[in-house]
């Protein structure tokens, strides 16, 4: 007997999900992510891949989850917010950029932060010792209404140096 066909495998965090074929035909992956597994990391703003507060890595890659229909993750590897912990061998708890988040006081609202630190795991895994004129071009897609961009820009610089810490 063998597997339905409407069932997909996507792995999210790690994690096999099949998910019914139905599901991944109808909706976003950013649907997906929130209404069917519960993961509220990546969050809904603008709807349109402008504003990064739905950024996930798919293959490693930063993406924006709120257009990217779910059936285009299929049998590929996606990364949220709630699963960074896992993806850095070299620390235990929080990955090294949600801690330098953390430690610079880099969040206000908080909305814009999952798109944030996604971004910032994309770049620092592509360089890992940018200057901040990369960091600002990273992040220049992802919008902060709270202004707290300097910060921001400080915890990359900083989680950088604690990725660079933490392997050697």
């Amino acid at each position: 007997m063998h597997a339905p066909a409407s069932i997909s495998p996507v792995v999210v965090n790690g994690q096999p999900c099949a998910l019914p074929q139905s599901t991944l035909a109808s909706a976003t992956l950013l649907h997906v992510l929130r209404n069917d597994l519960a993961l509220n990391g990546p969050k809904y703003g603008c709807g349109l891949g402008q504003c990064g507060a739905c950024t996930v890595l798919v293959d490693g890659i930063a993406a924006r989850a709120c257009v990217i229909p779910a059936q285009g993750v299929a049998g590929r590897e996606v990364t949220t917010l709630e699963g960074l912990p896992g993806r850095c061998s070299v620390t235990e708890g929080l990955h090294p950029v949600q801690q330098a988040f953390v430690d610079e006081q880099a969040a206000q609202c908080g909305y814009c932060l999952n798109g944030m630190v996604m971004m910032a795991v994309a770049l620092l895994e592509r360089n890992p010792d940018p200057d901040e004129a990369a960091v600002r071009r990273e992040l220049s897609g992802n919008l902060c209404r709270c202004g707290t961009h300097v910060e921001i820009i400080r915890a990359v610089l900083r989680a950088a140096v604690l990725m660079r810490e933490a392997q050697a």
